[in-house]
């Protein structure tokens, strides 16, 4: 098991991260879905396991394009299906994916944990054991001056450039020099991410590829979390919910949608 923990800075509160995070996922979600293929949400629903209060959701990822070609060549037609389970007890939050071919032999859990005025510096907001904290690697994610990608390679300076935008709603940004330690409001969010991947052979080779994964999709989703402030600044959590509503029926559309025939000149 490979055990890293990301800390990412981010120019906004608390509140307005919760709204913000639950907005992109939405937007991310229809983004990514399309012709039989992207994310289905099975549940959304609020929970209270008598030690926490929040919103558990069962989602599954269909990946099968998504993926690099040397691992959907050793998985089996269908196989690539991952299923989510998240329990959002925020500033708390935990998200187990697993895969039900590799079943115990596979899995990724997040533990998140969100800090109002804090710029990365707790050593263990996760409150992790002894024997966690001499077994994780931290990695502090900066948004603007990080490379623009680690693995995916799709910056979009449209949607990504935080050392542009410049939100005309909350007349922040852009991020640019040491911005995470002027910026006001700021939080950050601490994520304890494991990952196991027993298969003999490629154990060490798939966990850190997946770590990296990880890392460009955080950083990702948080350049475009700030270059998307003007959509959510200002949303409650009442429309938010409205706003899942209205996103799990588009999903599940685009879920049952084929894509269109190729066109063009067929070759005799």
């Amino acid at each position: 098991m490979l055990i890293k923990e990301y800390r990412i800075i981010n120019n906004c509160s608390n509140a307005e991260y919760q709204v913000a995070q639950l907005y992109n996922v939405a937007e991310m979600s229809k983004a990514e879905s399309g012709g039989g293929e992207g994310v289905e949400i099975l549940v959304n629903e609020p929970y209270d396991d008598g030690t926490r209060q929040g919103q558990f959701t069962h989602k599954i990822y269909h990946l099968e394009s998504k993926l690099p070609g040397w691992i959907r060549a050793l998985m089996p037609a269908g196989a690539t299906k991952c299923q989510e389970r998240a329990w959002n007890a925020f500033p708390w939050c935990k998200t187990v994916i697993t895969n039900d071919y590799m079943k115990e032999s596979f899995s990724v859990t997040v533990e998140s944990f969100h800090v109002d005025g804090d710029r990365g510096q707790l050593n263990n907001a996760l409150n992790l054991s002894q024997d966690i904290l001499k077994q994780r690697e931290v990695i502090t994610i900066d948004v603007a001056n990080d490379p623009k990608s680690y693995y995916l390679q799709t910056f979009n300076p449209v949607k990504e450039d935080v050392t542009t935008f410049r939100s005309e709603k909350a007349l922040r940004g852009p991020l640019q020099g040491q911005w995470s330690k002027t910026c006001d409001p700021v939080m950050t969010c601490y994520k304890l991410v494991s990952i196991e991947f027993k298969w003999y052979g490629l154990q060490t080779k798939m966990e850190s590829y997946m770590h990296s994964v990880e890392r460009d999709l955080f950083t990702k989703f948080h350049r475009e979390l700030f270059c998307s402030m003007d959509g959510w600044y200002g949303l409650t959590m009442e429309s938010i919910r409205e706003m899942e509503k209205r996103t799990k029926e588009e999903l599940a559309q685009k879920l049952a949608t084929p894509l269109p025939p190729a066109t063009g000149v067929q070759p005799k």
